[in-house]
């Protein structure tokens, strides 16, 4: 007998492991989302990068499935004429105090199989990308840009072909496990499954509550913002243009990247969000405000790094701040030269009760019902090797 499979949440993560439930022939799969089409939330506000695998720690998740998902995703956009660019990123050292950390991403590139690395020194670099300032960079030349959402579309496509549901405007508003099935009732109607799969993103942590699990990790959403480049300067930048991150925390710094469609943006920055699904400063949650500050690690998070948030949420509300963060890796820059916001995308982030940031992908399984806890970037690239991962670590269709 066919398995029944719920899906809640109609992002890529989700979206990828239905389709891979539907094309094994594994399961009867039915996806519930809240919103009215696929790829709303994180999906749909992104960079549109697809990772070669830089930056992660070799043997965690992260560093296998986005390297597989690269891949895969690659393969996808060839055999369904989607637009998939290899246009390349530098990693760039403004200064010879920024070599070690260069170096500590070129140890774990070379671990993680990073295809085509190289290490440039100043004048090697400039042959990349002529605008750019600093010391040294690592070349990482198949790092690509895509349309996450045409590829999430295209994978609801086969979903529907194959036979699959994917109901939109059903939000999940309780999980009631029973012998042998799982009831999740939404606000057009109730669905019983045998087995449940939660994908829910920015809402992950409160849909995991629904299931029973643990509060832990919450979900601290953190709004990227990105500024569009002035028409007269696209030529500033050919592929994409990285900071040495800052390995404390789990976001990469402003940066440049020209996207699957010639637009060029310039961010994220990283401010924490006034609600989950806020993409600017004026959409305030005081429910999900309150709880963030009310989690027990919230006090230990802002000892720690007060500063490094006041200074992000300063740049946000002031331009030359912004600007001069920028500027910094193309000097012949002008504040003029970034125009309009041109998007906001609201990272899912989670963290622990003792106040630190998950920085792996985190699944986890409370009987029938498998929770994806933690999958920010690079969830995209990775979807579907987390789905080929999930099936067969975390998912075994009864027999």
């Amino acid at each position: 007998m066919t398995e029944r499979v719920g899906i809640i949440g109609g992002g890529i993560v989700g979206i990828a492991i239905a389709r891979a439930l539907n094309s094994r022939g594994l399961a009867d799969v039915t996806v519930l989302e809240k919103e009215q089409r696929v790829a709303a939330h994180q999906t749909g506000h992104n960079s549109g990068v697809v990772h070669a695998g830089l930056y992660y720690a070799p043997g965690s998740l992260k560093a296998r499935l986005c390297q597989r998902g690269r891949v895969l995703t690659r393969d996808f956009c060839r055999d369904r004429n989607l637009p998939y660019r290899e246009l390349g990123k530098l990693v760039v050292a403004l200064t010879e105090d920024e070599l070690p950390a260069l170096a500590n991403i070129e140890r774990r590139s070379v671990a993680n199989r990073v295809p085509g690395l190289r290490r440039l020194n100043a004048a090697a670099m400039r042959e990349v990308e002529p605008h750019v300032a600093g010391v040294a960079a690592l070349h990482s030349p198949h790092t690509a840009v895509v349309d996450f959402v045409a590829i999430t579309e295209a994978m609801a496509d086969d979903i529907r072909a194959a036979g699959g549901r994917i109901m939109f405007g059903h939000e999940a508003v309780a999980i009631t496990p029973g012998r042998g099935e799982v009831r999740v009732a939404t606000t057009h109607g109730d669905f019983v499954f045998d087995r449940l799969i939660v994908c829910a993103g920015l809402q992950s942590d409160v849909v995991a509550g629904l299931a029973g699990a643990s509060p832990a990790p919450r979900i601290l959403p953190f709004r990227g913002e990105y500024w569009g480049l002035s028409a007269a300067k696209q030529h500033f930048v050919r592929g994409m243009i990285y900071p040495v991150p800052d390995p404390r925390f789990p976001f990469l710094g402003v940066h440049f990247t020209r996207g699957v469609y010639d637009t060029i943006h310039v961010g994220p920055n990283a401010v924490p969000a006034l609600a989950r699904e806020g993409y600017g400063w004026n959409k305030v949650s005081f429910r999900d405000t309150a709880a963030s500050l009310m989690w027990p690690g919230a006090l230990a998070l802002a000892r720690q790094h007060w500063r490094m948030g006041a200074k992000e949420i300063a740049a946000s509300l002031l331009k030359p701040l912004y600007f001069q963060q920028a500027r910094r890796f193309i000097p012949e820059l002008q504040m003029d030269d970034l125009t309009a916001k041109t998007a906001a995308g609201v990272r899912a982030q989670a963290w622990s009760l003792d106040g630190s940031l998950l920085d792996d992908f985190a699944i986890q399984k409370v009987g029938l019902v498998t929770l994806l806890r933690n999958a920010p970037s690079p969830a995209a690239t990775s979807a579907m090797a987390i789905a080929d991962y999930v099936l067969e670590h975390h998912h075994l269709p009864r027999t």
